[in-house]
């Protein structure tokens, strides 16, 4: 708290004042006590009673499913705009409290969903927002009006018709999501490792930004085929800082087409499916009135149809809450919710298995083909160039599955040159040595890694001679002589922007 408030008002930080400053802590629950110590130290620091919120675990308590989570103490800046009500605080959206940076006191597990523990490590996750620095000190009301935006808001302008009120208005939020998902989709597929869009981990986050960016398009009524034009804005403001973009600027431009186009088609199906559902409960109440008249039409669309329609179609919730509504329906929120949980944990499943190296069981047969991995990425990158980056394994005793990024169909060429690059190091009989380091000191040995985010203090990293370092947690024969013979029995499509190899070892 100290730290945290020296940042806000020393001089040589941040110079807020203190009468500036509004705090809020947690309220306390069945599972963890009301935060009075934060409380205390902020009185400490010379912020009054009436400066500082107690507010529930909706509004101060961060946690993901199961793990590390526990209060968090929020801070804001005190615009001096007057209180909207006598309950007016920080949870209020009037526009007086802007949050500025946030402490979360990781000090609990949980382990269910109506259970947690005290964490065995505790530690302090600290966040301060750049841009809500900048929206302070520059006098704007919002991040959209500082010039981060500002470019990209007056081409939405051009391009739609219409004027942006930062005040709000019936478009005002669709000019912010199309401006901050558009920013957001340059920087990932500005990126030199290549992440597109898909319907996996990293890519499937970007094909939602995109979506749901076209979606409010067509809400502002844009022409078709305009995301680039407001993709330029940014890449030319980010250029003299992240010259990447400017060098991939042709990938996100086609990347954005592409997935417009995608969509666009995917759209008109969704409709489809989404009258077919309303058809349906229509025809079921036509059907049941004829044998009851005091049936009472069902009007609310299941979770089940909402998340198809969403994870196959592409449909945001509200969009099909939207949709509902004109029809005279709702939507059966919990039931989706639900859904879509089942659907993360799934995902989270797969992810595992990615981290252990994509391995269905570790045999001595799927130790040697998850080895031979290693050898097939090493000759992918150099016969396909850097920009290839693995996308995914998964290994059974019978075969080997391996995406990787790439844009195009493989030659039959280059298949025979990378199957021939792994034999021949095969021959070669190297040894697979491993070693344990920090993920900084595997970075500086510029070991190849994917799963970042998920890696612990100490990473193993893989070295096969001068032709592959990796980090990996998976099984490894410890000489590559051992892997036997490889063959690649079939390159495809895995999903845009991904291919696919197949192999077997003999």
């Amino acid at each position: 708290v100290s730290w945290s408030c020296e940042f806000l008002t020393s001089p040589n930080c941040l110079g807020l004042k203190k009468d500036q400053i509004a705090v809020t802590c947690f309220a306390g629950n069945e599972f963890a006590p009301k935060d009075t110590e934060t409380a205390e130290c902020w009185k400490k620091q010379g912020l009054s009673d009436d400066q500082i919120y107690f507010l529930p675990k909706e509004d101060n308590w961060w946690e993901i499913n199961r793990g590390p989570c526990g209060p968090d103490n929020e801070m804001f800046i005190d615009t001096g705009k007057p209180k909207c009500s006598e309950n007016c605080s920080p949870a209020c959206n009037c526009g007086k409290f802007i949050e500025i940076g946030n402490d979360v006191y990781m000090q609990y597990n949980r382990v269910a969903d109506t259970e947690y523990i005290p964490a065995k490590q505790k530690n302090v996750d600290c966040g301060f927002g750049l841009e809500r620095c900048l929206l302070v000190f520059s006098g704007a009301k919002t991040v959209y009006q500082t010039d981060v935006f500002a470019g990209a808001i007056k081409r939405i302008e051009e391009l739609s018709g219409k004027k942006y009120n930062d005040d709000g208005d019936a478009f005002t939020k669709s000019f912010r999501i199309v401006a901050d998902h558009i920013r957001t989709s340059v920087v990932i597929l500005g990126d030199e490792k290549a992440v597109v869009p898909s319907n996996t981990d990293a890519g499937y986050i970007l094909r939602r930004l995109i979506r749901r960016a076209i979606l409010n398009c067509r809400k502002l009524e844009i022409a078709e085929g305009s995301l680039g034009e407001i993709a330029k804005v940014f890449i030319q403001y980010f250029e003299d800082i992240y010259p990447e973009f400017k060098t991939n600027e042709s990938r996100i431009l086609e990347e954005l087409a592409k997935e417009e186009q995608k969509f666009l088609k995917t759209l008109v199906s969704g409709m489809k499916e989404f009258d077919k559902v309303v058809a349906s409960m229509v025809r079921k109440a036509e059907f049941m009135k004829k044998s009851n008249p005091d049936y009472v039409e069902e009007t609310e669309i299941n979770g089940k149809s909402a998340f198809r329609l969403y994870e196959t179609f592409g449909f945001p919730l509200e969009m099909t809450k939207e949709l509902a509504t004109e029809k005279g329906y709702t939507v059966d929120e919990a039931g989706f919710k639900e859904e879509f949980k089942k659907h993360q944990e799934l995902a989270r499943a797969g992810s595992e298995q990615h981290f252990k190296g994509g391995l269905a069981e570790a045999t001595e047969i799927t130790t040697r083909m998850h080895t031979a991995t290693h050898l097939l990425l090493a000759g992918l990158r150099k016969y396909l160039g850097d920009k290839v980056f693995q996308r995914g394994s998964n290994i059974t005793s019978e075969r080997i599955r391996f995406d990787f990024s790439y844009d195009k169909p493989m030659t039959k060429e280059e298949i025979k040159l990378v199957e021939d690059f792994v034999n021949d190091a095969i021959s070669q009989k190297i040894d697979v040595v491993c070693e344990e380091m920090t993920l900084d000191q595997a970075k500086e040995q510029k070991a190849m890694g994917i799963f970042e985010s998920k890696y612990g203090e100490k990473v193993k990293v893989y070295t096969i001679g001068n032709i592959s370092k990796e980090i990996c947690g998976g099984p490894h024969v410890s000489n590559v002589s051992e892997i036997g013979k490889f063959v690649i029995t079939k390159e495809q499509s895995s999903s845009a922007g991904v291919r696919r190899i197949r192999a077997e070892l003999k």
